[in-house]
């Protein structure tokens, strides 16, 4: 299995930030197999969505209705409502599998790789990938 990580800046706000790029160029000419992104933290998550069309945007402002920043949450360190950033990966995983064929990810036509990020109090992200061949 290989595998690298690499270093994403996600800023002081809620923000979904593509890495499809990132991993495409990671599986290119890999073969047969399939690739795991792992984001290693306690409070971001990994999703397929499409973006550029808004969904992004609706993803967050969902996750800002679900789990308000607000002092409903038993985790209480960080920032206001920090403690729904910890309950998010219960909802979107911290890691994702995505099949790849010929060194290509096997995506669909709008989906991308998303790290979702809605903890301001940690701007830069760690992403794991690693491949395991076929």
């Amino acid at each position: 299995m290989d595998s690298e990580t690499i270093q994403v800046t996600t800023g002081s706000r809620p923000n979904a930030v593509d890495i499809t790029d990132a991993a495409r160029s990671f599986v290119s000419g890999r073969g047969d197999g399939l690739l795991s992104v792992f984001v290693p933290h306690a409070t971001a998550g990994v999703a397929i969505l499409e973006t550029g069309a808004g969904s992004d945007r609706d993803l967050l402002a969902h996750i800002e209705t679900l789990f308000p920043r607000d002092d409903r949450w038993d985790h209480r360190h960080g920032s206001a409502g920090h403690g729904a950033d910890h309950v998010l990966p219960a909802f979107i995983a911290p890691s994702i599998t995505v099949p790849v064929i010929e060194g290509a990810l096997q995506l669909g036509t709008w989906q991308s790789i998303v790290l979702v990020d809605p903890n301001g109090d940690n701007a830069t992200r760690t992403v794991r990938f690693s491949f395991l061949p076929a």
